[in-house]
């Protein structure tokens, strides 16, 4: 009687743990839609950040690339605007290591007013014979109303006279 009683049980108990599963099986998705979701609204709203805090009309953007890094080994950037220190960067090997095969990084971005500006980068490492080498490239620029200026820093790997070149070029929209 009392496995006829267990039997029953577990039959009658079967469909409520199928429609559990079922249940379960929906919060699932429900939990994957809601987190699409909120990805999608924090980019959104670092869209917005951006747009907010760096609006085109006032917007500087400065970046930096390497090449392969052969004879200049980067330790560290440091940018000044308008004679006013903005930024200092060091850098680690895996950094390195990504600006060498091919990445750009972005050093910094701010606002700054219409008129003629100036861009000091100062890059401090280490030369082909391991010798500390410190190199500054400064470029001069007229921010108009309604672009973002976009500049980039390049330390270029020259064969010719075997050593690296450092400029700053600005990005044309």
């Amino acid at each position: 009687m009392k496995k006829l009683f267990v039997v029953m049980c577990l039959l009658l108990c079967q469909p409520m743990v199928a429609h559990a599963a079922d249940d379960a099986g929906e919060l699932a998705r429900q939990i994957n839609e809601l987190k699409e979701q909120v990805i999608r609204l924090n980019r959104d709203l670092f869209i917005l950040q951006e747009e907010l805090l760096f609006p085109a009309d006032t917007q500087l953007a400065v970046f930096l690339s390497l090449d392969s890094g052969v004879f200049f080994q980067l330790d560290a950037v440091e940018l000044q605007l308008d004679q006013r220190t903005v930024s200092h960067y060091l850098y680690t090997r895996h950094q390195l290591e990504a600006l060498a095969r091919g990445g750009i990084q972005r050093l910094w971005t701010g606002n700054i007013k219409s008129g003629e500006h100036e861009l000091v980068a100062f890059f401090k490492g280490i030369d082909k014979d391991g010798r500390p080498l410190e190199r500054a490239a400064s470029l001069r620029f007229d921010k108009n109303d309604s672009e973002p200026v976009l500049l980039e820093l390049q330390i270029i790997d020259a064969a010719t006279d075997m050593r690296a070149h450092f400029r700053i070029e600005q990005w044309q929209p």
